[in-house]
């Protein structure tokens, strides 16, 4: 599968370009030959297909995207006749939200709120569907030159009406570092509210150029969002409005209780800015005090440093009464 060159042939499709390759999956750009249009075809990896949790997610991928027809969600269209395993999409033009940021490394106000309420009204839909993304990041977001967005890869989206999945793998089942909601952080399993969050982080991103939660490995990363306030948002760039920068605040609120309920709600407060109360939050106060983790840190590595004296003792013991 992963030899597949320009000119094959997919059943009904033509390949025509490698467009990209990940650790599990590369997607081709093609055409269908029944009808000329454009499209793009994902074709798992081998090792994909041998590995029950990686094939899980392919597959969930695919059968959650089947159910959503919806212009800021990239359709997976329904074609059941294949002989090989492969999921079928249409093609879209654009630019990785990653990639804008990673050449602009951050947007003007407007186009950063526009963005974030394209993503807001994808999200609703999803939501009001059973359906959270669980892993929105600036990666699995397609902007359009006129700025339409495409949400992409649900391989560790949930639907309300499948089983419960396990988090037995990090990457593969909780998300991003970066983006990741401090429940999930927790071991609870994401919802909408999750999806919210990592769109807070995003939007914080897009408009200072930073994420507000760092560290030097992704355990750090994580423990600082449930641990540290971020650096408020206008201590990086002043122009942003108090009232802009409470909603930053609202989206990323640890408790989920706490944030905002739907995605109609973080629209509403974006598109009513000058109806925004702007509190005096601690957060605007305490965020130079850092705390880590250090007491459990310590106590994990006391614990490792015993494992030999435990294994010691236990051949001792084995070899008296032996």
């Amino acid at each position: 599968m992963s030899s597949l060159h320009p000119g094959d042939q997919l059943d009904h499709y033509r390949i025509d370009s490698l467009v990209a390759r990940s650790g599990m999956a590369s997607i081709f750009r093609g055409t269908d030959l029944r009808n000329g249009r454009k499209v793009a075809i994902k074709v798992p990896h081998p090792e994909v297909e041998s590995d029950p949790s990686l094939f899980d997610r392919f597959k969930r991928e695919e059968e959650i995207g089947k159910t959503l027809d919806h212009p800021g969600v990239m359709k997976v269209f329904v074609d059941d006749d294949r002989s090989q395993v492969y999921m079928v999409m249409e093609w879209v033009d654009g630019r990785l939200l990653r990639k804008i940021l990673d050449d602009q490394h951050k947007l003007p106000i407007e186009r950063a709120v526009r963005l974030t309420l394209r993503i807001l009204n994808a999200l609703g839909y999803i939501h009001e569907r059973g359906v959270a993304h669980r892993d929105l990041k600036p990666e699995n977001v397609m902007v359009a030159d006129d700025d339409t967005i495409k949400l992409i890869d649900f391989g560790i989206a949930a639907s309300s009406k499948s089983k419960r999945l396990t988090f037995a793998k990090l990457s593969q089942t909780m998300g991003t570092p970066d983006y990741i909601s401090p429940e999930q952080v927790k071991g609870k399993r994401g919802d909408s509210r999750s999806d919210l969050y990592a769109l807070g982080v995003m939007l914080y991103e897009m408009l200072t150029g930073k994420v507000p939660f760092t560290g030097d490995n992704p355990f750090l990363i994580m423990n600082d969002r449930l641990l540290n306030n971020p650096v408020p948002p206008r201590e990086i760039d002043p122009t942003i409005s108090p009232q802009l920068q409470e909603i930053i605040y609202r989206s990323l609120e640890r408790d989920p209780k706490n944030r905002y309920r739907t995605a109609r709600d973080f629209a509403w407060d974006l598109e009513h800015q000058d109806q925004v109360g702007a509190s005096d939050r601690q957060e605007l106060h305490d965020w130079e005090t850092r705390r880590t983790p250090w007491p459990k840190r310590i106590l994990f590595y006391v614990a490792l440093a015993l494992i030999p004296v435990v294994i010691f003792a236990l051949l001792l013991y084995v070899a008296k009464h032996s």
